[in-house]
């Protein structure tokens, strides 16, 4: 799903509770992260909530970044989970060309979440760019 899909998704559904309960959703469908996994090394630092994010490389050409992540709050949940929708399966090119700022303002988030869950969501987005900007790093070394 892309930023097109969302928005649409978003306009269909209409009120903010029946878009909290799409996120919500969209972040009870996350496959389940390993206990392992929820660790100190993955856990996202500038979020309230409990979060941790991990990432897998599928070997191309060309090479891709799955993303696989949880929180202890199900609307935080669903924010990776929409965060993923644009950022997963990717390269790493894409994923830095990504304007995630952008999509979240079309999404009207900036406006119906807190400002802690909107750091938070910022926050993993700099995770997500920076595990990008490694591989993108290492592509061109």
């Amino acid at each position: 799903m892309n930023i097109d899909d969302l928005a649409e998704t978003f306009e269909l559904l209409g009120d903010w509770e029946e878009r909290y309960r799409f996120i919500i959703d969209l972040g009870r469908k996350l496959p389940p992260m390993p206990e392992t996994d929820h660790n100190e090394t993955n856990k996202v630092r500038g979020c309230m909530s409990q979060v941790w994010l991990t990432h897998q490389v599928e070997q191309g050409p060309p090479l891709k970044l799955v993303f696989q992540g949880d929180s202890d709050s199900h609307l935080v949940k669903g924010l990776i989970a929409l965060l993923f929708q644009l950022c997963s399966d990717q390269t790493p090119q894409e994923i830095l060309a990504l304007d995630i700022e952008s999509a979240f303002t079309r999404l009207g988030l900036e406006n119906h979440i807190t400002m802690n869950r909107r750091n938070g969501f910022y926050a993993m987005v700099e995770r997500i760019r920076a595990m990008a900007t490694n591989y993108a790093a290492a592509q061109t070394s």
